[in-house]
């Protein structure tokens, strides 16, 4: 079992547990490179002596992560605080973000979990509160063409079919070291089982709503998270180079927590939320290299389901904007009088290169046929 490893997920789960009692507060972990470092070390400090952030200032921060310059409406306050959680170094960015937003994730201070990983360099992740001041907050990012957004809550086919099968449930559970019993009478009405770091071996029936919803949607943004991936692949390939954005939220740990309250099988499902995540986010760092960094936001207060707390927004470059004569019947005037002067112009210079070309071909005629005397003589100018 990997000391550091547990340690982190203990500490995710104890800082949490601090937010619980908090009106209107969150949290956000910040997950650093596994070869790079682009977030500030953090402190030796207890994790309830760790400062708050605003939600803006996390959209900032995410901002800044993928090479964009912060928000002008970004407080002295706000940017003191991003200089406190990311490296100083304005030219050393990932561009590469993976933001997940955890919606209601409460833990209480006795949870157990102990997940075994060889990520030792999750031990190191920076946390924060989040103060929810205003429930919702904009990450303000250029064109399209600079930027890629991925979006994790996007239906997945599985197969042909746009339902979880039997066959994904299996390939799941054995991708965690688990197994799925299916129901040779009834498809998706099996049993899955996956032993957990902390000793426990969550059970999991597909039979109950909940719990098959709650499995559903993980299974589901793991295999979006496995799509960003091959588009990156795709995009790496390409002339393209344009900084890349995961973003999504998941709302299974909530679903169990309305079924069976914070503790027993809510809390084992969120130890097994959070040993996905971590392992697909070292199959992120695997694909891109070391260049991409994790923003995972624990909102204990959630927004319905069609809205997001931190929400994308793309500004679209204005477009090219051609000269064109209108023929509205206001500027009818106008434009007429503009065609007579452009017509009379033309026709006087026409005139007047007339009149030029006929007075030289008389001149020219009318010249008397003697010999110049300058020309034809030996006179020699100094």
């Amino acid at each position: 079992m990997d000391f550091h490893y547990s340690f982190f997920l203990l500490s995710i789960l104890s800082f949490l547990s601090l937010q619980a009692t908090a009106d209107g507060t969150g949290s956000v972990f910040f997950l650093d490179s596994s070869i790079h470092q682009y977030f500030r070390p953090p402190s030796s400090d207890s994790v309830s002596e760790i400062d708050s952030m605003l939600l803006p200032e996390v959209g900032a921060a995410v901002s800044v992560l993928l090479g964009f310059a912060p928000p002008a409406t970004l407080s002295a306050a706000g940017s003191s605080r991003l200089n406190e959680v990311l490296m100083p170094n304005p030219f050393d960015r990932p561009r590469s973000v993976f933001m997940l937003d955890v919606r209601g994730a409460e833990v209480h201070a006795d949870s157990q979990v102990m997940v075994q990983s060889a990520n030792t360099w999750f031990g190191s992740a920076l946390r924060s509160r989040v103060l929810m001041e205003s429930n919702k907050a904009d990450i303000q990012l250029p064109d399209e063409d600079d930027v890629s957004v991925v979006s994790l809550n996007e239906p997945l086919s599985f197969g042909s079919d746009v339902e979880l099968t039997d066959k994904e449930l299996n390939d799941f559970a054995s991708w965690l070291g688990g197994t799925y019993v299916a129901n040779a009478l009834k498809p998706m009405n099996g049993e899955l089982t996956i032993p957990l770091a902390s000793g426990a071996r969550l059970n999991l029936h597909m039979s109950k709503k909940a719990e098959r919803e709650f499995i559903t949607s993980l299974v589901s943004l793991i295999g979006n998270i496995r799509r960003a991936m091959e588009m990156h692949q795709d995009l790496s390939g390409s002339m393209r180079n344009p900084a890349e954005l995961i973003t999504g939220s998941f709302d299974g740990i909530k679903v169990l927590q309305e079924e069976y309250g914070t503790e027993g099988a809510a809390e084992q499902g969120q130890e097994l939320f959070f040993t996905s995540i971590l392992k697909i986010f070292d199959s992120l760092q695997a694909v891109y290299r070391g260049q991409i960094v994790g923003v995972i936001l624990c909102n204990g207060t959630p927004l319905p389901e069609s809205e997001t707390v931190l929400n994308v927004m793309i500004t679209s470059r204005p477009s090219a904007r051609w000269l064109e004569e209108t023929t509205g019947p206001s500027n009818s005037t106008t434009i007429a009088e503009i065609v007579l002067v452009r017509w009379t112009l033309a026709w006087i210079t026409g005139i007047i290169l007339v009149i030029a070309t006929l007075l030289g071909i008389y001149f020219l005629m009318s010249m008397p046929l003697t010999r110049d005397t300058l020309l034809y003589s030996n006179v020699k100018l100094d």
